[in-house]
């Protein structure tokens, strides 16, 4: 569904750029657009290389075994069915530790594992609830470092590209807490009417 909205966006948007005789302004945003993309991609890939190489360096330190565990206290009381041992643990606490950094990228394929993980403890295919936190949480994106929006603001010449860090601990902050708290009122409004 959603590649037909953009698919009938752009077409909208030439017959629009046709009728008006703009062609030529659409075909060097076009280009101009794609060239700042590849720039940017880069860029990006330089300083998330060099977080990931950190977060290498963190692990192997044994700093991110620190961090996981002084999350697991409140990580299994958000799982609560997911037993402390479990696989799916592990892989929750390192993708929650990757997005800390805001190294979305790498959290990425630790989150897939955790999910896999939670639809095997479940035995279902519908999501459990377990995956449904752990979803919430993810989306509501808790972030202590931007490193990937540093980045941008760097590739940009912003004049201080790290003055976002404060903002943003607040923001996502009050999002993963709201977000906790619909889950968990969603939870519980489901149990309700299951015993009814």
């Amino acid at each position: 569904m959603v590649n037909l909205i953009w698919a009938g966006m752009a077409i909208i948007g030439i017959v629009y750029a046709m009728i008006n005789g703009t062609m030529d302004e659409v075909n060097e945003a076009l280009f101009e657009g794609a060239d700042e993309a590849v720039t940017l991609s880069i860029g990006l890939i330089s300083v998330l290389v060099f977080w990931l190489g950190l977060m290498r360096v963190a692990e192997k330190a044994g700093l991110l075994s620190m961090l996981s565990n002084l999350f697991r206290p409140i990580v299994t009381r958000l799982f609560p069915e997911i037993p402390k041992d479990h696989p799916a643990m592990g892989y929750i606490l390192s993708n929650f530790t990757a997005n800390l950094f805001g190294l979305g990228n790498a959290a990425t394929p630790m989150g897939i594992k955790a999910m896999e993980q939670m639809k095997q403890l479940s035995g279902s295919d519908k999501a459990s609830r377990s995956m449904i936190t752990f979803l919430v949480i993810n989306t509501s994106s808790l972030t202590l470092i931007p490193t990937t929006v540093i980045a941008i603001r760097m590739q940009y010449d912003s004049i201080a590209p790290t003055e976002i860090v404060g903002t943003t601990i607040l923001a996502t902050g009050f999002t993963s807490l709201a977000a906790i708290l619909v889950d968990r009122l969603f939870y519980y409004r489901r149990v309700r009417k299951q015993k009814k």
